[in-house]
C-alpha cells in the first residue's frame, strides 16, 4: 500500500493522499527476507501464472497475526545458532540439503551451528520455483498474579493464516454440504430440500446410526 498525490477535483490548490495498491513481484531470496524490525507488504501471496475465471492469478496469502520478538543482539558469539528468528518471513528455493532451520547439534556447539539458516538466503532466483517459506511467530509472557491459578489465554494468540487468494471462483464453502437451510414448510426428508438426509446413500463412509430415545429425545431430524 502507497499514498499517492491526488488533487482534489473542485479545488485544484489542494490535495489528498490517497492509498494505492501497487503490486511489485519479488524475484530473489534476498528480497523475500523480512527482518524483526523491518517493514512488511500488506500482502503477501504466493502466485502461480494459472488464472481463475476473474482473470486473477490464482494465488495463495500468507496473513501473519504474530511476531516473537527480539531474541538475541546480533553481535551476540552464539546469534548464528538460532538466526532464523531474525526473520518474521524469509523465502527460499526449495532444496533437499535444506530441511529445517536449525539442529539440535547447534546446542552442542552454538559458535560454530551445524545449521545456520542465514546460509539459505543466498540470493537465489525464487520466480517460478518451488518455494519454502519460513515463518517465525511467538509473544513475550511475562509471569503475572492473574496467572494463578491458570494462565489466562485470552491476548495470548500465535501463529498465521495460509489463506487462498483468487485461488477459486467463488468461496468454496458454498457447496459444503455440513451447513443445510430449510424452512419450516420444506420437507426435511427430501434430498433436494436436505442432502444431510441421504448422506448414506452418497457416502460409503457414513455411519449407520440406528435410531434411539433417551429421556423423551430421539435423534431424528427436528425442525424448529
Amino acid at each position: 500500500m502507497e499514498f499517492e498525490d491526488v488533487e482534489v477535483p473542485w479545488n485544484p490548490e489542494r490535495h489528498l493522499q490517497q492509498t494505492k495498491l501497487t503490486k511489485k513481484v519479488l524475484v530473489t531470496e534476498n528480497q523475500a527476507a523480512f527482518e524483526q524490525h523491518g517493514p512488511m507488504p500488506r500482502y503477501m501471496q504466493f502466485a502461480s501464472r494459472q488464472k481463475n475465471k476473474w482473470n486473477h492469478e490464482r494465488s495463495y496469502r500468507i496473513q501473519m497475526v504474530s511476531f516473537a520478538g527480539d531474541y538475541l543482539p546480533e553481535k551476540s558469539s552464539v546469534h548464528k545458532s538460532m538466526n532464523w528468528a531474525k526473520y518474521k518471513l524469509a523465502v527460499t528455493k526449495h532444496k533437499e540439503e535444506e530441511q529445517m532451520s536449525s539442529s539440535i547439534y547447534n546446542q552442542n556447539d552454538p559458535w560454530s551451528p551445524t545449521v545456520q539458516f542465514s546460509n539459505f538466503i543466498d540470493n537465489e532466483n525464487i520466480q517460478d520455483e518451488d518455494l519454502v517459506a519460513w515463518i517465525t511467530t511467538g509473544f513475550l509472557h511475562i509471569p503475572h498474579a492473574e496467572d494463578i491459578p491458570n494462565t489466562v489465554t485470552a491476548g495470548n494468540g500465535v501463529g498465521f493464516y495460509l489463506r487462498p487468494y483468487n485461488y477459486f471462483n467463488e468461496d468454496p464453502s458454498v457447496f459444503s454440504e455440513d451447513a443445510v437451510y430449510f424452512q419450516a414448510h420444506e420437507d426435511f426428508s427430501s434430498c433436494s430440500v436436505n442432502p444431510i438426509a441421504c448422506l448414506s446413500q452418497t457416502s460409503s463412509c457414513a455411519p449407520q446410526t440406528p435410531p434411539f430415545t433417551y429421556n423423551g429425545f430421539d435423534n431424528e431430524y427436528i425442525v424448529l
